[in-house]
């Protein structure tokens, strides 16, 4: 069978992954434009773009959500992800890239790599996604393709592959010579392309550029090598080829350039979508698991199916799931099986998504990226398969949240209100997480920031009707163990009738450098069967909820099982995890413990001027500056800041900068905290 004639070829699923304010909504739009679907242009300024379609991202006029759309060019059908660039909604970016098959990365071409392109470039490396740069603002001030190339190579640690080179500079910036093609590409006013020879004043240049791509491509690929080596040059064919599969292998990235405000690079970078990245056809078949064995599934609409839910959009009118369909078909009124619940679930309908408009689809095959209604209980991560051949595809990770507040109800009546809403929050959303502090009663809602809270709060206020009262963000602490205790004898034993309970341990307690919780058991001679190592194990894990310090949750100590005993009637499971869970709380205690806070890297741009007062500032906040540069009139200062002192740290910059600063961060790990901090 010919690869070409099988549908699947021709479909592409991929996200545009950027840094907050890189232009990858302004992308996405030129895009929906460009192929048709659209026709006209939207702004973000002016809050008229298809994929921000929430209020809020109207009103802040950034991603918050990622949203899905489908286009065609050229013959193939690009089912596209909009991603949010800003760090406190990373874990949208993450659920993106655990069903897309590739990305384009978009990078500004003044700043080149800023901290959030680095973020979500590493969550792409781990999903192993392929990815094609585009930089853009190539006619902004400053704007420098071969700075922002360095920076991807210093940064990122990729091959770039330059396959444009840019016609003019800055606000001359009308077009780009491919390299691949020899070609160049000229920009109108009002965006359309005309196909010319390359101006005579740049075939130097442009001769220049491609043979340094034939030459990095060649170091890549076997097969460019061998025709390098044997002819001195590479076809434009052979170097199609092989920039295809050194792009696929994630050996290295195709980069172009434009300006897509002003529509200039788009259809270039669309060519480039179709010509380098996957189809569904082209990566590995998913595997997931049943009764534990592990299984793979093909890209096949004639496969039993299967499906991973990666979106709750809970709307007035009902539940939308969003499903990537790794294999089989699925049709309306189909049954499927749940196999993170264990339930039956029915479609309704079957939608192709263009942001908050959808098109009825009567079925959707391997390969498809569709809403579905009528899902009572998926969730985002839950596997959707046939109910005859099960299986369990890997969910997403989420991420712990850093950052919580308390929540409440203005009027009492709305109590229940509030619950449901915030049932709807985390359904929507699964790193936010909502409990009751056992302590004060309150309800306490937790996420990944500051602005994430904000959006969460905003969301119970103007979707649902509930008005709140929020309490000042505290940060999430972790308790550590600085120095161990070794022999900690503990004896559980309870007589109140009937079979009693009997466990006797001896923990030794000691830091664990790789973070988390290690337990091993060195008990010899049986005096501990088996069973009962386990559920001191169980017992010790119960333990780490609540610390010695302030009740944090406890996390880098390995605990070793050394000698215990048991009695012959009343030792038990139970006893045991008992035994384990108090034993490790009274070690807890002997040792010398230590406070852990949430750090975060701050990356602020300011005005050179400003740069003594806002150095003094973080270093009141207990920050540590670990860089410096100056870049393109500004200073971009780098610190590492506890996120406690970072709250209402906005503010506080603009007033200090007249309104020119600005800065991001990104959560780096925890590092140790004054006690006292955990008071606050």
């Amino acid at each position: 069978m010919r690869t070409h004639l099988n549908p699947l070829a021709v479909v592409r699923n991929l996200g545009i992954l950027a840094h907050v304010d890189a232009g990858k909504t302004t992308v996405t739009e030129r895009i929906l434009f460009a192929t048709g679907t659209t026709h006209k242009r939207g702004e973000v300024h002016d809050g008229t773009t298809v994929t921000d379609f929430d209020p809020q991202e109207r009103d802040r006029g950034i991603t918050i959500f990622a949203a899905a759309v489908s286009c065609a060019w050229d013959g193939h059908r690009l089912n596209l992800i909009d991603t949010p660039g800003h760090v406190d909604f990373a874990d949208e970016v993450e659920r993106a890239l655990r069903v897309l098959d590739g990305a384009v990365a978009v990078f500004d071409a003044v700043a080149g790599v800023e901290p959030q392109s680095e973020s979500v470039w590493r969550q792409a490396d781990r999903h192993g996604v392929p990815r094609i740069a585009f930089v853009n603002k190539m006619d902004r001030a400053g704007a420098d393709l071969d700075a922002a190339v360095a920076s991807i190579r210093e940064r990122l640690h990729p091959a770039p592959l330059v396959v444009q080179l840019p016609i003019g500079t800055e606000d001359t910036f009308t077009g780009v010579v491919d390299l691949v093609r020899m070609r160049a590409l000229l920009w109108s006013d009002d965006g359309t392309a005309e196909d010319v020879p390359v101006p005579a004043d740049l075939r130097g240049a442009a001769h220049e550029r491609r043979r340094s791509l034939e030459e990095a491509v060649a170091e890549l690929h076997p097969g460019a090598l061998e025709e390098f080596c044997a002819t001195g040059t590479l076809s434009g064919g052979t170097l199609s080829s092989a920039l295809r599969e050194v792009t696929r292998d994630g050996d290295g990235v195709v980069v172009l350039c434009g300006s897509a405000y002003r529509n200039r690079g788009v259809e270039p970078l669309l060519d480039a979508v179709v010509a380098y990245l996957p189809s569904p056809l082209d990566v590995p078949p998913v595997r997931g698991t049943h009764d534990g064995e592990e299984q793979t599934r093909p890209a096949d609409p004639a496969a039993p199916a299967a499906a991973l839910a990666f979106k709750v959009h809970a709307t007035p009118t009902g539940r939308l799931t969003y499903l990537r369909i790794y294999s089989g078909t699925i049709e309306k009124g189909d049954t499927l099986w749940d196999a993170s619940s264990g339930r039956s679930e029915r479609i309704g309908r079957i939608l192709r998504v263009q942001a908050d408009r959808h098109a009825p689809l009567e079925r959707a095959v391997a390969g498809d990226i569709v809403a579905v209604v009528g899902l009572k209980s998926a969730r985002a991560g839950s596997t959707l398969c046939a109910a005859d051949a099960p299986l369990a595809l890997e969910p997403p990770g989420v991420p712990e949240p850093v950052v919580s507040v308390a929540v409440e109800s203005r009027r009492a009546g709305d109590t229940g209100r509030l619950a449901s809403g915030l049932a709807r929050l985390t359904e929507e959303d699964p790193s936010l997480v909502v409990r009751s502090d056992p302590e004060t009663g309150q309800t306490v809602l937790s996420g990944m920031g500051e602005l994430h809270l904000e959006v969460a709060v905003e969301k119970l206020r103007r979707d649902l009707g509930v008005e709140v009262n929020v309490g000042r963000p505290r940060v999430s602490y972790r308790e550590t163990v600085g120095r161990g205790v070794s022999g900690l004898v503990f004896q559980h034993v309870k007589q109140d009738g009937g079979a009693g309970q009997f466990a006797h341990v001896v923990l030794d307690v000691e830091p664990y450098d790789e973070g988390g919780f290690e337990f091993r058991s060195a008990v010899v001679g049986g005096r501990v069967p088996q069973e009962f190592v386990r559920a001191v194990e169980a017992g010790c894990r119960d333990a780490l909820a609540d610390g010695p310090l302030g009740g944090h949750p406890v996390t880098g100590l390995r605990v070793t099982l050394t000698d215990g005993a048991t009695h012959v009637k009343d030792s038990s499971d139970t006893a045991f995890r008992t035994a384990g869970r108090l034993g490790l709380r009274e070690a807890l205690r002997a040792c010398a413990m230590v406070l852990l806070e949430p750090v975060v890297e701050v990356t602020v741009t300011v005005p050179e001027d400003a740069v003594g007062g806002v150095l003094g500032d973080l270093a009141a906040r207990r920050g540590k500056v670990t860089g410096s540069v100056t870049r393109a009139g500004a200073a971009v200062v780098t610190a590492t800041v506890p996120l406690a002192e970072l709250f209402g740290y906005a503010t506080r910059l603009r007033s200090r900068t007249q309104g020119r600063g600005t800065f991001t961060a990104r959560p780096t790990g925890y590092a140790p905290a004054p006690v006292a901090a955990s008071a606050r």
